[in-house]
């Protein structure tokens, strides 16, 4: 007898997961609270491990073609000068391929085209009730309905439904302090790196995409709901070409930035697992909030038909992606959220001093990650 799953979100996590545990044999079903997916989002970039995790998937091709090589980049100041260079290639020599940058949305499609047709996705299905034991409800356009799964896969996002009704014991999320605007400019009409810039308590981030738009990010050190200037006006006299990348943008998003500050002690309950932001909703400093999404879905698809299969992917995801959303958090402190002169002068320093193979190493360090066989 086939066994059956249950994903709850549709997102590029749950995506995953759906795809890994169909090609594992499951007889999958997804549950998406929103009425249809729609190509909306920013960009997101896909390091070394987040990449294994799609070839593994079965996907891997289509998304380099969909995304495109980081190339050069580092670090600098808000006035352009550099405090580090990292060039791609190095880093592709490390890790045995470079970072893409891809629309979010073209990878959400991506995912969504690889589900085989006996996978059944069901929209506008808002969860209302999950059950240890492996029973779920939800409210769709068709009244309320039921259905009972060997697994339930909670991958329903920071505020997740699934991990509310069975951790009732976990802390909510946290808001860390940070404002952050998104957005995808037009076409852009010069070539661009990958590459982040530092001020006072401010980040910009650039990442080209492939089709010749430009993914950018900028934050600030605000308190939740303060920041209420335009995006424009806090980084207006910052380096090009980030002005006109901003005033070119025809929609922003903002968001209070949040994350899981308390560990979950465990990733599992019953026949329930937790994946994605839904276990460990992390800073975005590091880059992994996706990537490490992407490790659960193909540990989770590799192991769970085991007799102590959800054991065996609590002890393996837990403590990574715990490690993980930890060095994302300092790195944001180290980086974003530092505001003191004395402190950003002497951090740029350091920054200015460290040889380029030990900066290497470090950026390397998390995304240096195979999936199971």
């Amino acid at each position: 007898m086939t066994s059956s799953a249950v994903v709850i979100g549709g997102g590029i996590g749950g995506l995953s997961a759906a795809l890994g545990l169909s090609r594992a044999g499951r007889q999958v079903t997804v549950l998406e609270r929103a009425a249809a997916f729609r190509p909306v989002g920013a960009g997101v970039v896909l390091q070394a491990n987040g990449l294994r995790c799609l070839d593994a998937l079965g996907v891997g091709a289509a998304v380099r073609a969909g995304g495109i090589p980081d190339r050069s980049g580092g670090t600098r100041t808000a006035d352009g000068r550099w405090l580090a260079r990292v060039e791609a290639d190095r880093l592709e020599r490390v890790l045995g391929t470079p970072a893409y940058g891809i629309h979010r949305a073209t990878l959400h499609q991506i995912l969504l085209d690889a589900l085989p047709g006996d996978v059944t996705v069901h929209t506008g299905a808002a969860v209302t009730g999950v059950t240890a034991d492996g029973e779920v409800t939800w409210q769709g356009p068709d009244g309320p309905a039921r259905l009972r799964a060997d697994l339930v896969v909670g991958a329903d996002g920071i505020r997740s439904t699934v991990r509310k009704t069975l951790w009732p014991d976990a802390a909510d999320p946290v808001h860390v302090g940070v404002t952050a605007w998104r957005g995808i400019s037009p076409v852009w009409p010069d070539d661009l790196v990958v590459g982040i810039s530092w001020g006072p308590g401010a980040e910009f981030g650039i990442v080209p995409l492939a089709d010749g738009r430009v993914y950018w990010y900028g934050a600030v050190n605000a308190t939740p709901g303060s920041a209420s200037a335009e995006i424009d006006a806090r980084f207006r006299h910052w380096h090009d070409p980030i002005p006109e990348l901003i005033a070119a943008t025809p929609a922003v998003l903002r968001d209070d930035l949040a994350c899981l500050d308390e560990p979950l002690p465990t990733y599992v309950n019953g026949r329930v697992v937790l994946l994605g932001d839904a276990a460990h909703a992390m800073t975005p400093n590091l880059g992994q909030g996706a990537n490490q999404a992407l490790e659960d879905a193909v540990v989770l698809a590799a192991v769970a038909g085991e007799p102590d299969g959800l054991s065996r992917y609590d002890r393996q995801r837990r403590p990574r992606s715990q490690q993980v959303a930890k060095a994302s958090r300092m790195i944001g402190r180290f980086g974003q959220q530092l505001e003191n002169p004395l402190a950003v002068a002497a951090r740029n320093t350091l920054i200015r001093l460290i040889p380029p193979r030990l900066a290497l190493r470090s950026m390397a360090r998390h995304a240096d990650w195979h999936p199971p066989a």
